[in-house]
């Protein structure tokens, strides 16, 4: 049988092409808009994927401020942490999330999206999340992506 000449090309860290995109997050549901932009930053939008290297690209969140929750989820929801002491599990929602800044509410929902080890670490770092319209990631020259039009 004659030998395939089709190869699987597996990227590397040098041979990754790493982009920078903004989402505008007004509007959005979170879980949504963060399952996408899991996605972004895995790289699973690439056709050059691999899934034990960082290839993604480096995402902007604009208007984090202004994300939607469906339902009564800003208070009925829970989540649950432990200090690691006796006694010390401690409760809180998203809206308590959200009145501490609202980058940290979408940067839970997106690092729970990702991998538990150290590459899902190395990529949780190429998120950047701003409040207000405003960047200051200018010198990136990033492109404005439309996230509804990702699957």
């Amino acid at each position: 049988m004659e030998y395939n000449s089709y190869k699987t090309a597996s990227v590397n860290k040098e041979t990754a092409k790493k982009e920078w995109v903004v989402v505008d997050a007004e509007g959005q549901i979170l879980g949504r808009m963060c399952s996408k932009v899991a996605k972004l930053l895995r790289g699973k939008y690439k056709p050059s994927y691999t899934p034990n290297v960082d290839c993604g690209d480096n995402v902007i969140i604009v208007n984090a401020d202004k994300v939607q929750l469906t339902g009564n989820k800003w208070n009925d929801r829970v989540y649950v942490r432990y200090t690691g002491f006796p006694g010390g599990q401690r409760e809180f929602t998203p809206a308590d999330l959200m009145a501490k800044g609202a980058d940290k509410l979408v940067r839970k929902v997106v690092k729970g999206m990702l991998p538990k080890n150290r590459l899902g670490a190395r990529q949780i770092t190429n998120l950047y999340i701003f409040a207000g319209a405003e960047h200051n990631m200018q010198a990136q020259q990033p492109k404005t992506i439309d996230i509804n039009t990702l699957k």
